[in-house]
């Protein structure tokens, strides 16, 4: 089968031949397209030729890391892990209370999310070099947008459900993009 298609040309001194590819099917350059932008790294490329189960099993800890993992963690992991969280905690907890009172949040809302966020990204998370918790920028902006459709001080409990249901679809966005592998 040739792929390339043939053109000649003929110039004063000599004749030349320049090849150009056949164009692609559209079908074919959208799947690999998708492929692409869905699957970058092709993580399923690894464990192509495994046993279904092996296939199962490496898929499984391919979405939750924690699976990966947890079964090479030691004590001796343990004891910088003990530390490590020691020293991030005394830094989140103050940061997550004074992140809620940006907001004109209750502050044991800001100490839930100061360890909440960790919790979830034990499972879910692949990275031991990163800090999750809040944001002052975020913060604000939400204390900014929502307070100018509800005073926190004049309806407090409508205030809270607003700030619920906002972070609640912000987070079904975030775990659609997660899925898609949109996110960097």
């Amino acid at each position: 089968m040739n792929y390339f298609t043939s053109y000649s040309f003929i110039t004063a001194d000599s004749k030349h031949t320049v090849n150009f590819a056949t164009p692609i099917k559209f079908i074919k350059t959208f799947k690999k397209d998708c492929k692409e932008t869905f699957f970058p790294d092709d993580p399923f490329d690894k464990f192509r030729h495994d046993k279904p189960l092996q296939k199962i099993k490496k898929t499984i800890q391919y979405f939750i890391p924690i699976f990966e993992w947890l079964p090479r963690y030691n004590l001796h992991l343990f004891r910088y892990d003990v530390l490590a969280g020691i020293t991030i905690t005394s830094l989140a907890i103050p940061q997550g209370i004074s992140h809620s009172k940006l907001a004109d949040l209750p502050p044991i809302i800001g100490l839930y999310s100061s360890f909440v966020p960790p919790l979830i990204y034990i499972v879910f998370g692949s990275s031991n070099n990163l800090a999750v918790g809040t944001v002052a920028a975020c913060s604000l902006l939400m204390h900014e947008t929502l307070g100018a459709v509800v005073s926190s001080k004049d309806d407090p409990t409508l205030y809270l459900h607003l700030i619920y249901t906002s972070t609640f679809f912000t987070g079904i966005f975030q775990t659609a993009l997660g899925f898609c592998r949109l996110v960097i």
